[in-house]
């Protein structure tokens, strides 16, 4: 139990980004600054590997439409990372507190990954690039700065972790609300210039 809030935490910033997370927690754990980490997410292979992946993640969460293609194909690495770190946080041994922390940690991933992955696509109905940038920036800072305030206050950092969810989800509803009844309003708009144009061309609607 002492353990589910560092798994509640690293599965919320593994939907934002899994490489970070393994990343992090790879290099705490090699490092000493916590005992929590297992030697597995330790490895140097796999910290090269993490830190290469984060490295390409950084590059194409930051263009508009190539970020979304990206979260489209980590709708499945996301949860995933989520479930593993989660179950390596809290042992290796396969019992049932085990697979309970692989499944808050998947699906505390899946969540925050579709908030992520939804909010992308509605600021990528902005012909602007420089909102991706800022929100991917904001991302990577906030899961560097949760995750790393988990090994020091894990209770007080899942805290914080339920609070950007919940209002992602919140902010994520509103968005595309907003957006549907612009979408709406504007093909409205444009049936009803079609029918004033067919109108004074002396065309029966259709």
């Amino acid at each position: 139990m002492s353990v589910l809030p560092l798994v509640f935490t690293s599965g919320w910033a593994s939907g934002i980004n899994a490489y970070a997370v393994v990343l992090l927690l790879g290099l705490f754990g090699a490092t000493g600054l916590t005992d929590e980490v297992p030697e597995s997410l330790q490895r140097t292979d796999v910290l090269v590997v993490a830190g290469v992946l984060f490295l390409c993640e950084a590059v194409a969460d930051k263009i508009p439409y190539v970020d979304s293609a990206w979260d489209a194909v980590h709708t499945v690495i996301r949860p995933v990372a989520g479930a593993v770190v989660g179950a390596l946080l809290a042992g290796q041994n396969g019992s049932l507190p085990d697979l309970a922390a692989g499944a808050l940690g998947g699906s505390t991933a899946l969540a925050s990954h579709f908030v992520k992955a939804g909010t992308r696509m509605a600021i990528n109905t902005s012909p602007e690039p420089f909102s991706n940038v800022i929100a991917s920036t904001a991302e990577d800072l906030g899961v560097a700065g949760v995750v790393t305030f988990a090994m020091f206050q894990p209770v007080a950092a899942a805290v914080i972790a339920g609070v950007l969810l919940l209002a992602g989800l919140v902010v994520l509803v509103f968005v595309w609300s907003r957006i549907r009844r612009f979408l709406r309003r504007r093909a409205q708009r444009r049936e009803e210039k079609r029918l004033a144009a067919l109108e004074r061309a002396g065309l029966p609607p259709s």
